[in-house]
């Protein structure tokens, strides 16, 4: 009976659990905090959190791939493979992997991001882009914190290229554009490059405002813009169509992502198919949000997570925000002198892609110097134009290393 007892207490996770796997644990709970306490990000930071608990829970097997025995037909087994063909007269049998193993398919083939992209654009008014076109350059300059870190990664002599690559993309502040990338080039950082991405994006309303007064006068932070003209139905149905032929023809690898964001935003702007609209920004993404969120959280096991590379990560992650930020003032800085003082500068921080709660950083800092102040539409132009930067960015990193 005693014998029973231990062998039963030795079959629990409690005698299987590491030192490791506590801390990771530990970490899930406090994101699950920020998500749910805080706030932060909730819609993704919440399922992520839950996914890293779950697949740090020991002896659940959650994530672990299925099991292909090679069978001879006359010698019976001959091995475990994870391939599934047929071959020189050899058979296989399959037992099911884990639930977010399937799941986290998802992400490896890069299906998810793409669907979320799509549920992205069928909610995305790119308005106050088409009227003040100028917005783009914003956008682009934003990305320029993709690029720095790339280097500043490679330089750091703890990556190879394909590795900065994916680390760089976090500067466009877009989770799913990270995601996709890492996916396809650096797999097996997947985790700490989305929770660090998610986690910045969170961060938002934390990071952007003390770069931006630092950046700005008193003054320019005052600056009053003057009200955007009204864009045309036939402007908002052409240009998704003409952003994804030029896009997909200059830089063929964002395609699936450029691609999927104007198709929703066609979706919206059409008005010929409500339902198709309804379903992409609501239920669709919802579920799609929750597969990608869990099965991210799933990739950040102890043993992927708990090193030297995910601290860089992190850092490396923090800076590229922190430069893509500046880079986006600075130029609409630049901007507003040139066109003699109608620009306010804190809506270049909206050209990171953070939808749209870059913008509404934007709003908060310029209507705490002028109240009577109204910013967001302004910065909405850049902070769409920063969803296309990002994608563009991780088309032209894939492009070169993928």
């Amino acid at each position: 009976m005693a014998q029973a007892f231990i062998d039963f207490l030795q079959s629990t996770g409690f005698a299987a659990i590491t030192f490791q796997q506590i801390i990771m644990l530990l970490i899930s709970f406090l994101l699950l905090y920020l998500a749910i306490r805080k706030e932060f990000e909730p819609l993704l930071l919440l399922p992520i959190a839950f996914g890293m608990m779950l697949t740090n829970l020991p002896l659940a097997g959650l994530m672990q791939g299925p099991l292909v025995e090679t069978v001879n037909q006359a010698h019976g087994v001959m091995g475990s493979t994870m391939s599934s063909n047929v071959y020189n007269g050899m058979f296989e049998t399959t037992q099911p992997g884990g639930l977010l193993w399937y799941f986290y398919q998802g992400d490896h083939l890069g299906l998810f991001p793409p669907i979320i992209f799509l549920g992205i654009g069928a909610m995305t008014d790119f308005g106050p882009l088409i009227a003040n076109p100028k917005s783009l350059l914003l956008g682009a300059a934003a990305q320029f914190g993709i690029y720095t870190t790339f280097i500043g990664a490679i330089g750091t002599g703890l990556f190879n290229a394909q590795e900065a690559a994916a680390i760089a993309i976090i500067g466009g502040a877009d989770g799913p554009t990270a995601i996709f990338l890492a996916s396809k080039i650096a797999g097996h950082l997947l985790g700490a490059i989305a929770v660090a991405a998610y986690s910045y994006m969170a961060l938002v309303p934390v990071i952007q405002p003390p770069i931006m007064k630092a950046l700005t006068t008193k003054e320019e932070r005052m600056i009053k813009m003057k009200q955007l003209r009204k864009v045309s139905k036939l402007e908002k149905i052409l240009f998704p169509i003409a952003t994804t032929l030029i896009v997909s023809l200059i830089v063929p690898p964002a395609t699936a992502l450029v691609g999927m964001l104007m198709l929703g935003n066609l979706f919206k702007e059409s008005g010929v198919v409500a339902r198709l609209e309804d379903t992409a920004k609501n239920a669709l993404i919802n579920i799609i949000t929750i597969f990608l969120g869990v099965s991210v959280g799933a990739t950040a096991t102890a043993e992927a997570f708990l090193n030297i590379k995910t601290i860089a990560i992190m850092a490396l992650g923090v800076l590229a925000f922190a430069i893509g930020t500046a880079a986006g003032v600075i130029l609409a800085k630049i901007m507003n002198k040139i066109s003699g003082g109608d620009i306010n500068p804190l809506i270049g921080s909206a050209g990171v892609s953070a939808v749209p709660m870059a913008a509404r950083v934007s709003q908060k800092v310029g209507q705490q110097e002028n109240p009577s102040n109204f910013l967001l539409m302004h910065a909405m132009g850049p902070n769409v134009a920063g969803v296309i930067g990002s994608a563009v960015s991780a088309g032209v990193l894939l492009s070169l290393f993928g």
